[in-house]
């Protein structure tokens, strides 16, 4: 996720061998209730110092839990190999889908409202509420402010963890929630649409005009908010997010985005190189998975190997690029754009 800068031998060597003391240090590093309660005691200095008032953080830091298990989920998140024809069985599975156009009928009106305001098809909203909380049914039952001081404890991602912190201080502070009512995952993702702190912030929106944003119980809140986001960073609704395609057997794989990149700049950067028109992707021999032409529109395209070069292909339009905005990551995208496609048309 962060890319560093490139600098001479020495200095590389010098900062790996830091690295590794720092991670000895924290592999060494001794957690316990008290060293938590401890730390709480500076993160609470810290947050009189950015200018919280003490009832705030009095009444923020209450109920304050060492959560032991973010962080062992943290350490250890599951790896596994998987390909898109075992993923999306699983992720955008029937019963999924059926709920999907379940909740489209029941909140059609609210969609509607948030999708004309903001520009986003509700199909995609409703794919990203599905699959971040499953509909709301799954957000996290932690703390948030209890999460995220353990995890700013634990010290490997120090600085990341206490700035997402004083960004939930932040947002209780705005009155958008009580802190009792912040819960969420063990890394602080909160509500139906699973935002951290300074997603909420800088996206989270006043659906309904209470004077609120709440992601956790207010629907037209969670789709304003997931509009929001989409819409600020360029989402566009005259346009899909991408579709799957066939290839030459002479393809010039030089023409697709590398499918490890190292980073969103980098992606960004090797989707500006890469991009062309659908005109110039016909030429070049690309056709619509059924063989049929494509289509005869002026927009830009490009191409993207979630598997690698024997895998699925599939032309990327620029709201692909949003997508990856909300999650780096070509799984979750194809997760997304699969699920409102099933959403809409027939499978």
């Amino acid at each position: 996720m962060f890319s560093t800068s490139k600098i001479r031998r020495f200095i590389f060597l010098s900062a790996i061998s830091s690295a590794c003391i720092s991670n000895v240090a924290f592999a060494q590093k001794q957690l316990s209730e008290e060293g938590f309660n401890q730390y709480v005691e500076t993160l609470k200095k810290e947050a009189v110092d950015k200018g919280f008032s003490q009832t705030l953080i009095d009444s923020a830091f209450a109920d304050i839990t060492f959560h032991q298990r973010a962080i062992k989920a943290d350490k250890n998140q599951p790896e596994r190999v998987e390909t898109l024809e075992t993923y999306l069985p699983v992720r955008v599975s029937d019963w999924k889908v059926k709920k999907a156009k379940e909740m489209m009928k029941t909140h059609q009106a609210e969609l509607q409202k948030v999708g004309k305001a903001y520009g986003v098809q509700p199909r995609f909203i409703v794919a990203l509420w599905g699959l971040e909380s499953n509909f709301g049914n799954i957000t996290g039952s932690y703390n948030v402010v209890s999460a995220l001081s353990t995890l700013a404890y634990e010290g490997r991602r120090e600085s990341f963890f206490k700035k997402q912190l004083m960004d939930a201080l932040t947002i209780l502070d705005q009155g958008h929630i009580k802190p009792a009512d912040m819960k969420g995952s063990w890394a602080g993702a909160m509500g139906h649409n699973q935002f951290m702190p300074s997603s909420f912030l800088a996206y989270a929106a006043d659906g309904d005009g209470d004077g609120k944003k709440d992601i956790w119980n207010n629907t037209t809140d969670v789709f304003a908010s997931i509009a929001n986001y989409l819409k600020s960073v360029g989402w566009d609704d005259s346009i899909t997010w991408a579709r799957q395609v066939t290839l030459p057997d002479d393809f010039d794989y030089s023409l697709a985005i590398p499918q490890n990149t190292g980073g969103r700049s980098n992606w960004l950067k090797a989707w500006k190189r890469t991009e062309m028109s659908l005109a110039d992707w016909q030429k070049a021999g690309v056709r619509r998975f059924n063989g049929q032409d494509l289509p005869n529109v002026d927009i830009t395209a490009a191409m993207v190997f979630p598997d690698g070069e024997k895998g699925r292909a599939y032309l990327a339009y620029d709201n692909y690029k949003c997508l990856m905005h909300w999650n780096l990551s070509y799984y979750f995208v194809t997760s997304v754009g699969h699920l409102a496609d099933r959403i809409k048309f027939n499978p």
